[in-house]
């Protein structure tokens, strides 16, 4: 695109995103290794583009919540739909259209459940086989009436029916097939949504490249020793951009978009849930085990172990309790089992 653009004599605009203070309180784990900031100056050393960096402080990331509820319509992934919201609404204003690489990990194969045993061979969604995390802060009663773990596994089952497999496939070669439609089916499906309604939230228009139909089709069918040529993981794209890119960016760990370790974050989220967990009136009362829910606000979070997909980690964990309720009040929701 950059060089593209430069034999027209325009320059491309480009952007990074990142919290304030993360130079300060930025924890490595084993779900984000790393920041993103060394590698934007690598690029910019390659590159010669129009770049911004944009930043989100904590006060204003805590009032996006409530905004990406409503650009969505629903609860979501809290931290990584509001900043992305902020995010786009700050690119807007210098352009109407961008391009972000959403799918690849989808099409190329760049998460874990691809090539760990455990994870193939799971019976469910591999990114959510395990319901009991996921409801420990729900009534007991709650829990037995919706049976989530029966639900979750029935949409697993239906979906791997309608999965296209070749006859002469090894049985290797089905799981990995099986996954790389489930992402397709339901991952991927989340991530578009996520991108379009948080970027049209503000009139941006963000393409996606790598969700090309043709594409799509066509990275399916390769085989996965290809695609992981060497035990590199989306190795099939990397070298197809030899050349282009810097080996630094090329073959860098995979580390997902940025979230903020600063624990004024976490104390604004707590604060709030007791706030609202203190009325009576709340939605929540009818969801939540109150005593577990407590216990957790008062111990230390864990920033690397995730709840619900990477990025989901125990401050996460509160701002979803509060998209929930903001949701179930914007909307007057009544459940009923």
């Amino acid at each position: 695109a950059c060089r593209y653009m430069e034999k027209h004599g325009e320059t491309l605009n480009t952007f990074s995103f990142d919290f304030k203070d993360n130079d300060i309180y930025f924890k490595s784990n084993a779900f984000q290794p790393e920041r993103d900031l060394p590698y934007v100056r690598i690029m910019l050393d390659h590159y010669h583009t129009n770049h911004t960096y944009l930043e989100c402080d904590e006060n204003t990331l805590f009032s996006a919540l409530r905004d990406a509820v409503d650009a969505k319509d629903f609860p979501g992934m809290t931290d990584v739909d509001s900043s992305l919201l902020y995010f786009c609404s700050l690119v807007k204003k210098h352009n109407k259209v961008a391009l972000t690489g959403e799918c690849a990990d989808e099409i190329f194969g760049g998460y874990p459940w691809f090539y760990r045993e455990d994870l193939l061979s799971r019976d469910g969604f591999p990114w959510s086989a395990d319901m009991s995390v996921r409801t420990l802060f729900l009534k007991d009663s709650f829990i037995k009436d919706l049976d989530l773990a029966a639900y979750s596994h029935d949409r697993y089952q239906t979906s791997l029916n309608q999965a296209p497999h070749l006859s002469d496939e090894t049985e290797t070669e089905r799981k990995r097939y099986n996954i790389a439609y489930l992402n397709i089916k339901w991952f991927m499906q989340t991530l578009l949504d996520r991108m379009d309604r948080t970027s049209m939230f503000s009139g941006l228009e963000a393409r996606v490249p790598f969700a090309d139909r043709t594409l799509v089709d066509y990275v399916f069918n390769i085989p996965w020793e290809m695609k992981a040529k060497d035990g590199l993981v989306k190795n099939i794209l990397r070298q197809a951009s030899k050349g282009l890119l810097p080996d630094e960016i090329l073959f860098r760990r995979k580390s997902p978009y940025p979230k903020t370790y600063n624990p004024y974050y976490e104390n604004l989220l707590a604060k709030r849930l007791k706030e609202v967990l203190s009325d009576s009136a709340s939605p929540l009362h009818s969801l939540l085990d109150l005593k577990q829910v407590t216990q957790f606000l008062e111990n230390p979070k864990d920033y690397g172990a995730p709840w619900y997909g990477q990025l989901m980690a125990g401050p996460q964990m509160i701002a979803y309790l509060l998209q929930i309720e903001y949701f179930l009040r914007k909307y007057n929701v009544s459940i009923r089992i």
